[in-house]
């Protein structure tokens, strides 16, 4: 059965064409499996949450009609608005107007966010659909200053600041010099725009809808998971084609329900992070996180953007998922509050997910796979103008591949994990390479929810095959420490201790990274795979480590790694594993970015530096098995890879294959858009 909804319509009518429904909410509490909703153009106010789900046979589509944009949105407009003087005006809106909570009254808050210099709140205050930033007093929206993290700094001078009283709310703004009377002004008044309140809605279909200002609370991985728009832990959804903004903290949301997670409780501090984690893996185990309840959804062809906490997110609930096709930007680009689960995509457990063909970039992060990366390919992804790495993998044991991808961010990857593949990829920044063995985190039976042990992370069993590395530009060829959470440009160092390392605010010594040149350098203190042995620290580098992780370290070896068919261009550095690496300080490609637009442009100056430069074709054969989960690097299915196709499906050779993304088919300079 089809429902029409039409913002001409009536929520007293049959929803039929010619009689349509008024809200979208109206036809989602009829709509039942094999039903389709269509909503023609105009704004829609509301949060649709749907009673009913599908069926794998039978799904339920919310799609729009195609006959102009369908926007819902999780605002309202407000147009009583008084001057206080200057550019500063004040607003009283009552508190009826929320749905659910007040989100100016409530924090964002919750585990792994850090604190800031002044509260902040779920509220927004919107300007032409922009949201503007909160202030921390009336008087700093009287006298704005710039926010100093601000990714765009005159942007910040637009500020807002409210006070919650027992039955109204004050609001004032500074629009820099606009009359919010004659503008379109909106506060967030909805917690989501298309949620399922009640969890297990499985086969439901979102397609081609303008989704914005909501105001889902901060999602960690150790509790609830909110979002502007998502599934809520069922299987199977298809989220498509939609234009995804201004989420005071989540775009997409794949993760945990309320009874997975833990609750807001001061009493969870008393327990680290990693066994809190543990906890709630456990637990959803035992509550049904299995590939038949949980996860196998689509994500595709959507534009998310100016999402403060992250583009997607989810924890568990993203396993067995495809992504693709999607462009994500502007990821928390305002920085009022910063936290660990901040990316334009954040997954944990992300089992056989498929992450293909999306551009990422002007982000704080882009890609963070966090626990269990294990069956997840990564793959013609463009990562561009991110402030922290292109991508983080975090504690995972893999299998995970990484294939065919332009990291193009100053730093490309934080690898803090072990058991990767990485075939044909174009780096053009720099890598942090970390052990992680204070922390013990799960592996998983191939394909599977069901765990099968658990272990530390030594670092190693890696393989880097048929990549090309394009250096930077800096002298610099040895490793720089670095924070956890330091990024491009590294601010100066103070001071040097007396055992010669560098101080680093405060930060104990087994909390620093090594940030080293582009190349494989990062690498080199691990054993090769051709000796198949683990490489024991000596005394004297376990002395240079901190007492927290000296006893950890005895006893515990270092994986091997696997190198070949690599080229280093422009003064890249070659790992010590590929003796006879092909090495050029030519530059022989030049790559031009676009960040306002997303877009680069590549050009091969010097193709014969690059064509026929690796003897080898990459397959499940030659990448072998990971140490932990005694696992083959495989599609989901089990089919094996092989990958001869390159990142737009040209064919490549059995043999003398082009390193990196593109296969070089032709004489002379060659030419690639994205």
């Amino acid at each position: 059965m089809e429902y029409h909804v039409s913002v001409h319509g009536n929520d007293h009518q049959k929803g039929t064409a010619d009689q349509p429904l008024r809200t979208i909410s109206r036809a989602a509490a009829y709509a039942m499996a094999g039903d389709t909703v269509i909503v023609h153009a105009g704004v829609y106010r509301e949060w649709v949450n749907p009673a009913n789900g599908g069926t794998a046979e039978h799904r339920i589509i919310y799609r729009s009609a195609g006959d102009g944009e369908v926007v819902i949105t999780g605002a309202e407009r407000i147009t009583d608005w008084r001057s206080e003087g200057g550019q500063v005006w004040s607003t009283e809106v009552p508190n009826s107007i929320f749905s659910v909570r007040n989100p100016f009254e409530v924090e964002i808050s919750g585990d792994w966010l850090f604190d800031g210099p002044f509260p902040v709140h779920l509220g927004d205050v919107y300007l032409d659909g922009k949201s503007l930033y909160e202030a921390a007093s009336v008087e700093s929206v009287h006298k704005p200053e710039v926010w100093p993290e601000a990714k765009y700094p005159k942007d910040s001078l637009l500020k807002w600041y409210a006070e919650v009283g027992s039955t109204t709310t004050k609001i004032w703004a500074n629009f820099g010099g606009k009359d919010p009377r004659n503008e379109n002004v909106e506060i967030n008044v909805r917690p989501h725009c298309f949620w399922p309140e009640k969890p297990g809605l499985n086969y439901i279909t979102v397609s081609g809808f303008t989704l914005r200002q909501a105001s889902p609370q901060w999602a960690p991985p150790t509790d609830y998971q909110e979002g502007l728009i998502g599934p809520h832990w069922s299987k199977g959804w298809i989220i498509e084609n939609n234009i995804i903004s201004e989420s005071k903290n989540v775009g997409i949301s794949l993760g945990t329900e309320i009874g997975t997670g833990h609750i807001h409780s001061l009493e969870k501090r008393s327990k680290g992070g990693t066994q809190r984690e543990q906890e709630v893996i456990l637990r959803a185990l035992r509550s049904g996180w299995h590939k038949d309840t949980v996860g196998s959804h689509i994500v595709r062809g959507n534009v998310i953007h100016d999402c403060e906490q992250a583009g997607i997110v989810g924890h568990m609930g993203a396993a067995f998922s495809r992504i693709y096709q999607n462009r994500i930007f502007n990821i928390h680009h305002k920085r009022l509050r910063h936290g660990a689960e901040v990316a334009g995509i954040k997954l944990h457990a992300s089992l056989d997910t498929q992450i293909n063909e999306n551009v990422i970039y002007s982000c704080y992060r882009a890609l963070w796979l966090d626990w269990q990366a294990q069956g997840t390919r990564i793959s013609r992804n463009a990562f561009l103008d991110n402030l922290s790495e292109d991508l983080f993998v975090e504690v995972c044991h893999g299998p995970y591949m990484v294939d065919h991808n332009l990291f193009l961010s100053p730093m490309n990857f934080r690898n803090m994990s072990q058991g990767g593949a990485f075939a044909h990829n174009l780096f053009a920044g720099r890598f942090v390479v970390r052990s992680e063995i204070t922390r013990i985190t799960p592996y998983h039976f191939p394909h599977e929810t069901a765990m099968a042990g658990y272990s530390n992370i030594t670092g190693g069993d890696d393989r880097y095959y048929n990549n090309i590395f394009l250096g930077d530009h800096d002298d610099n060829k040895k490793p720089v420490p670095i924070t956890f959470f330091e990024h491009l440009p590294l601010k100066p160092r103070e001071a040097v201790g007396e055992d010669g390392k560098t101080v680093m605010d405060g930060v104990p010594d087994n909390s620093i990274c090594y940030l080293h040149p582009v190349g494989l350098g990062g690498y080199d203190k691990h054993p090769d795979v051709k000796d198949k042995k683990w490489w024991e620290y000596t005394k004297e580098e376990i002395a240079q480590l901190g007492d927290a992780a000296k006893d950890f370290f005895i006893g515990n070896a270092v994986l091997p790694v696997a190198m070949g068919g690599n080229l280093f261009l422009n003064n890249a550095v070659p790992g010590s594993h590929e003796a006879n690496a092909k090495s050029y300080v030519q530059k022989g490609i030049k790559v031009e970015l676009n960040a306002a637009q997303g877009s680069v442009k590549i050009q091969v100056n010097e193709p014969e530096l690059l064509q026929g430069a690796s003897a080898m074709l990459v397959t499940t054969d030659l990448l072998g098995k990971t140490y932990h989960a005694d696992m083959k690097f495989e599609e989901p299915d089990s089919t094996p890879y092989r990958f001869d196709s390159d990142f737009f499906g040209t064919k490549r050779p059995d043999a003398n294959v082009t390193p990196g993304p593109f296969e070089l088919t032709g004489n002379g300079t060659a030419a690639f858009e994205i």
